[in-house]
């Protein structure tokens, strides 16, 4: 059970303690908390086949990314080869699960600064990546379309039709995020400077994804270490060195441009045949390093099977646990006011946010602020300078 305010952004425990001088943050502690679900143990408890429906639901967002992950280190532990067909499938649920998630992020980053055009504009235009993950899968959010050597699910011709079409008119209303991050004077002097990471922190701080490549770092599992068909694909990974809360947003919108070039490539280069092959839990020992660049960046499955073909040790190292150390050195000498938009730049994805408490240096005042209350003192302090939307 989970206890504390439910929230938009933020979805499980975590309590920021912020001192300050003023309005300008002088450190930070983080208490990321604990919330045990009890998934890696339970996957240790059961079959191959049963773990998965479990381990999709490590994230509901990335619910694709930790299926294809579990799935992929099983296959290379078992060495078996996946149909051609079943990896494109993939990639392509993938991709959309990218879009999906950048778009929550950059609807959820638009309600924290008040600009409401925005989040309602990104939610919108996300529905019809939803239908599309809706259409291939038969769910828009946990897909089970993932098994041990293939999907369960066939791309037929007219779902071809329906995903070309549709993507083009996604490609069409992404111009206006790209323009709007290019033009917009507001955005620009909101995130310009804020949450500043050099190239050099972020590699001290071992930070991953649009984290770590809004800081000049072009790191991504799909070049670097290629899995499914990546290395077939003509994609671009996307760097900024702006090293601020702007170059992460860059970062994530133009990522979302060579999402929907990879959905169209995959689809129009959809090779003919089987979409997966017979799989039998054999008793196999064998452990293995997975990894997946799912949307907030490197996702790590460590995954170890023994002689009774049950799974005797399974880890998660999720790309929000790898960058929560940017977001105390990225809160150094902002003001309060910035901290809901760099806590939303990494994009976390943890279950509820308890509380905020900020210590006064001057006279050592202890106030406990909630989540939704920062955000509004944040939007009112801003929209006192100046910086609003209509």
């Amino acid at each position: 059970m989970v206890v504390g305010i439910h929230l938009t952004g933020l979805k499980e425990p975590v309590s920021f303690k912020v001192k300050v001088d003023g309005e300008k943050i002088v450190s930070m502690d983080l208490d990321i908390s604990y919330n045990h679900r009890g998934i890696e143990k339970g996957v240790e408890q059961k079959t191959l086949n049963k773990s998965i429906h479990l381990i999709e639901r490590i994230c509901g967002i990335c619910s694709q990314s930790h299926t294809t992950n579990f799935c992929k280190g099983i296959e290379e532990i078992m060495k078996i080869t996946v149909p051609k067909r079943a990896q494109f499938i993939r990639v392509i649920m993938g991709e959309l699960e990218r879009i999906s998630s950048h778009l929550l992020w950059l609807g959820l980053t638009g309600y924290e600064i008040g600009f409401n055009k925005l989040f309602m504009r990104a939610l919108s235009d996300r529905e019809i990546v939803q239908d599309l993950r809706e259409i291939i899968s038969g769910a828009r959010v946990t897909h089970a379309i993932n098994k041990f050597g293939g999907v369960r699910r066939d791309i037929t011709d007219e779902m071809k039709k329906k995903i070309l079409n549709d993507i083009k008119i996604l490609g069409k209303k992404i111009e206006y995020y790209t323009d709007l991050i290019e033009i917009e004077k507001n955005l620009k002097k909101r995130m310009k400077g804020i949450g500043y990471l050099s190239r050099e922190k972020i590699k001290h701080l071992n930070s991953v994804g649009p984290t770590a490549r809004g800081s000049g770092i072009k790191i991504d599992v799909r070049k670097d270490d290629p899995y499914l068909v990546y290395d077939e694909i003509p994609f671009k990974v996307i760097v900024s060195n702006k090293c601020d809360v702007y170059g992460r947003t860059y970062v994530r919108i133009y990522e979302i441009v060579e999402s929907v070039k990879i959905i169209k490539y995959c689809i129009e280069n959809l090779p003919k045949g089987s979409i997966s092959i017979n799989f039998e839990e054999k008793v196999k020992l064998g452990e293995v390093i997975s990894l997946y660049e799912a949307p907030r960046g490197e996702l790590f499955h460590y995954i170890k099977i023994n002689d009774k073909s049950m799974i005797d040790r399974f880890h998660v190292r999720t790309p929000t646990f790898s960058n929560w150390t940017s977001v105390i050195e990225a809160m150094k000498g902002m003001d309060v006011a910035d901290m809901p938009i760099v806590i939303e730049s990494i994009d976390p994805c943890l279950s509820c946010t308890a509380r905020t408490t900020i210590v006064d240096t001057e006279d050592k005042h202890l106030k406990t602020m909630t989540w939704e209350e920062l955000g509004e003192y944040s939007i009112r302090l801003y929209k006192e300078k100046g910086i609003w939307w209509d």
